[in-house]
């Protein structure tokens, strides 16, 4: 038809028009259609890139399971309406090659033409294809993490602490998944906390003096007397003393030979038979002892012996008689002894002792007077601290402006390094020297009662050692294998009570770039870029402190460094700590992560978290989202194709 017109050169000018118009309307209508695929074209590219974004954030260790496939299409099914764009036939189709830690998709579908199906072109077919992928920059990472008794306890077919561990080891696996085949630095630090923190290694190899040399603890003293006892005598002497009578007296003498009177006289004239005295009858003897001062013993012994000696004879009554002289003879002997003084146990005196902590702190075995009967004892350190010095008031604060307040609490002071003065230094805790003290009294039935005192308590019994839990040991940031950081996990025990407080502001302490970590926390990484900061604080509870516990402040109801009376208000006032700590660590450009875990979220747990950082998790799989969740943010979604 068309060439028949243009051979036509007769009266062609209607034809001509004729055609002019099926050519414009078939160049305005494609422009149409085009510009609508076009506008068709980019939403299925958009909402393909949502999709595959919402697939990679929903991928967990599983991979890209039917969870993050469901997410993927649900996100491209909200961004894609075949209504609104004229379209049909659209399919979206997520899929990875490598785990899940890329997400691909292709989308494609069928746009219905307006003009262009005059022409026979009904349909224009679209197609886009996308991925997404996470990239994780630099980052440090700071794991707070509750380690008190509650963590052990059942959660359904597992413990609270074993969930926590397998949580822990997949947010690692998420991580370095993420930063394979790149040369992002992720390093991991971890705080343990139940009422005390295991700090001593890092704080010793950082610099033993940032630890006392001495200081106090609530403890005991052995108490002695002194005991003589006395050794071979070193001299002696002897001396002999005779009293005479000077009275003869008459006794019989022999009377059966003098019979008769003729030898009677015979005897009688002659010189007596006995010339010496001697014994008559038994000796007396008597021994004394005295003690000249606390020098010497003098033991003297005398023994006394009656002696006869007959002088002269005569005759009575056809009987022999003789005449007497007696005496008394006296032997004195003298010995002196030196005497040996020996320090016996007497009793304890329960008290605050001052310890000499140089060597103890050094973890060297240590002994001290602490055994049976006041006996020497060793001890060796296993890293908790007691806190510096604070004040026992109720409330704390931080301020970017004015700092913490009070100024002398430097207990929550994160980045203040230790002085020369003592109260600005840390202590090694001293578990196996540490007592309770009570005044003990019994009742008419003989029940006994103890109440805790502060005063000085005299006794021979042992008083009963306060519970001294010590969680596993902190780690500062390093990089680490997924073996090394399964070791750490794994080491992590179930132990104590709750103190909030002690956890995030060691965790501070560990990740501050102004602290005495510095010089760690600062060094950089090797590609030259910046680094990200998070903290993750993990609890299974609420504070709870206990003031007869050895924690990180001492013995609560004797120490009374947080309270006034040695129990009022304790949990309010390590509260009032653990918010200006948490303000500190934020004011640094640190996001603060917060997870309750089989607890509810309180206040004060948002409070410290940094905006849209809170969760809660009440089972086993609810925990490992969460951290999933985090590591997440930690890392950077980004798409890639």
């Amino acid at each position: 038809m068309f060439k028949a017109v243009l051979r036509d050169t007769g009266g062609n000018i209607l034809p001509l028009a004729a055609v002019g118009m099926l050519i414009a309307a078939l160049v305005i209508g494609s422009a149409i259609d085009f510009a609508r695929s076009y506008r068709t074209q980019n939403q299925l590219q958009a909402a393909c890139d949502a999709a595959v974004l919402a697939g990679r954030k929903s991928v967990t260790t599983a991979g890209l399971d039917s969870t993050a496939i469901t997410a993927a299409r649900n996100y491209f099914a909200a961004n894609y309406d075949d209504l609104v764009q004229n379209t049909s036939n659209t399919v979206f189709t997520p899929s990875s090659d490598d785990n899940g830690n890329t997400v691909e998709g292709t989308a494609t579908t069928s746009l219905n033409t307006d003009v262009m199906k005059v022409f026979g072109y009904r349909v224009i077919n679209l197609t886009a294809t996308c991925a997404s992928s996470m990239g994780v920059g630099n980052s440090d990472v700071m794991m707070v993490l509750d380690n008190t008794g509650s963590m052990g306890s059942s959660l359904g077919n597992t413990t609270r602490i074993a969930a926590l561990r397998t949580a822990m080891n997949n947010f690692y696996t998420t991580l370095s998944t993420s930063t394979a085949g790149s040369n992002a630095r992720i390093r991991y630090g971890f705080v343990p906390f139940s009422t005390t923190v295991n700090v001593g290694r890092l704080l010793y190899n950082l610099n033993p003096a940032y630890l006392r040399d001495s200081t106090t603890y609530q403890s005991r003293e052995p108490e002695y007397r002194t005991e003589y006892s006395y050794g071979n005598s070193p001299n002696s002497s002897s001396s002999n003393t005779v009293y005479v009578n000077g009275t003869a007296t008459t006794g019989l003498y022999n009377s059966s030979r003098y019979s008769s009177s003729t030898a009677c006289s015979n005897a009688a004239s002659s010189t007596p038979a006995e010339t010496t005295f001697s014994n008559s009858g038994s000796a007396t003897v008597t021994s004394s002892t005295t003690t000249n001062g606390s020098n010497q013993q003098v033991t003297t012994t005398i023994s006394v012996q009656t002696q006869i000696k007959a002088t002269s004879y005569y005759c009575s009554s056809r009987y022999l008689y003789a005449n007497y002289a007696t005496r008394i003879a006296t032997t004195t002997t003298t010995d002196t002894y030196n005497p040996i003084a020996t320090q016996v146990f007497d009793h304890w005196d329960y008290k605050p002792v001052a310890f000499d902590t140089s060597t103890f702190k050094t973890f060297a075995s240590t002994s001290v007077p602490n055994g049976s009967s006041g006996a020497s004892r060793s001890y060796t350190w296993n890293g908790c601290i007691h806190e510096r010095d604070t004040v026992n008031q109720s409330s704390f604060s931080y301020s970017t402006l004015t700092g913490y307040s009070p100024s002398t609490a430097y207990d929550i002071n994160i980045d203040m390094a230790p002085t020369t003065n003592v109260a600005t230094q840390w202590a090694p805790m001293w578990p196996g020297i540490m007592y309770n003290r009570y005044n003990v009294t019994t009742n008419r039935w003989g029940q006994t009662s103890y109440t805790e005192t502060t005063n000085t308590i005299s006794t021979t019994e042992d008083f009963d050692q306060p519970s001294s839990p010590c969680p596993a040991a902190a780690q500062g940031l390093q990089t680490m294998t997924a073996s090394a950081f399964s070791t750490y996990a794994n080491a992590m025990v179930a132990t104590g009570n709750t103190y909030l407080d002690t956890g995030i502001i060691w965790g501070g302490r560990l990740l501050s770039p102004d602290g005495i970590f510095a010089t760690t926390v600062n060094q950089a990484p090797t590609n030259g870029g910046e680094v990200a900061r998070h903290l993750i604080f993990m609890t299974d509870g609420i504070m709870e402190p206990n003031y007869t516990v050895n924690q990180a402040w001492g013995l609560e109801w004797w120490d009374r460094k947080i309270t006034t009376d040695g129990s009022s208000n304790d949990a309010s006032r390590h509260t009032s700590r653990f918010l200006a700590a948490c303000a500190a660590i934020k004011d640094k450009g640190i996001r603060v992560w917060v997870i309750a875990f089989t607890a509810s979220l309180s206040t004060d747990l948002t409070t410290c978290a940094s905006p849209n950082s809170s969760y809660t998790a009440s089972d086993a799989a609810g925990l490992n989202t969460a951290f999933q969740t985090i590591a997440k943010e930690v890392g950077e979604l980004r798409v890639v194709q």
